[in-house]
């Protein structure tokens, strides 16, 4: 398959604090990728390099073969990023933002317009679009984010925390959304605390810790790996080294 994806030796420095160290990775077509690692770990740094936001101090950076640093709009056309705050025009409706959102991109009315509508009923955003953006929840936001980064149809779609302010019902249309994204093509790259979406859902995982890529691997690899019988979870906690949430999470374990 075809790469979509591919860092190689990037760095990025905030004068004393080095917050990623020499990350390489690649990312093919039609994979869901999901992005794992502590608080303060690199993600969200690596994800902002990748879509532009964040310029990185050395190293190389492609999306659909083009260089980021050489050709940044060019990339851009290609890509969606829905962080895990969402940023959405207080004063603009839903129905304004989608179209504002379709203009910057050239999307065609009617394709626009079809999209809309099957987007917004799928996250049963139709009967709101009428109202202020500012108006909104934080999941309703999150929603029309998404809508909205879909509304081009993207080669890569990166999500920051996509399920933050859900409801389970939501959760549930996104996850089954996304799958079928990359099933069609779609390239995805997610960022997640939470760890049963990306045991259920992704390809490939990989486990940053102090701005380093500690490993790149499938599920059944990782387990492999581990003995066969822990969960993305134990995985994760033993190769980040959590030490207070391996115990906590053991006593929860002998409690049950």
């Amino acid at each position: 398959m075809t790469e979509t994806i591919r860092l190689t030796n990037v760095d990025k420095r905030f004068r004393a604090k080095h917050a990623v160290k020499d990350v390489s990775l690649s990312v093919k077509k039609g994979e869901l990728f999901c992005f794992l690692g502590p608080n303060g770990s690199g993600k969200t740094t690596t994800i902002k390099m990748m879509t532009g936001l964040l310029e990185p101090t050395d190293g190389a950076i492609e999306l659909v073969g083009i260089d980021v640093l050489k050709e940044p709009l060019k990339a851009k056309k290609q890509i969606a990023y829905v962080p895990d705050q969402p940023l959405v025009y207080a004063k603009l409706t839903g129905r304004e933002y989608l179209e504002f959102i379709a203009s910057v991109y050239g999307v065609e009315q009617e394709v626009f317009e079809t999209r809309m509508k099957k987007y917004t009923e799928l996250f049963s955003l139709t009967g709101r679009l009428d109202e202020y953006a500012g108006e909104y929840s934080h999941g309703m936001k999150q929603k029309l984010s998404l809508c909205a980064a879909l509304i081009h149809m993207p080669d890569i779609l990166f999500l920051d925390e996509p399920t933050v302010g859900l409801d389970p019902k939501s959760a549930r249309t996104m996850k089954n959304l996304l799958r079928q994204l990359c099933d069609e093509g779609m390239t995805i790259f997610m960022s997640t605390h939470i760890l049963e979406i990306a045991e259920q859902m992704c390809d490939r995982v990989g486990i940053i810790k102090d701005g380093e890529l500690i490993t790149v691997a499938t599920m059944e690899e990782l387990k492999r790996e581990s003995g066969g019988d822990s969960t993305l979870e134990d995985i994760f906690l033993d190769l980040t080294g959590d030490e207070e949430a391996q115990l906590l999470a053991s006593s929860m374990k002998e409690e049950q």
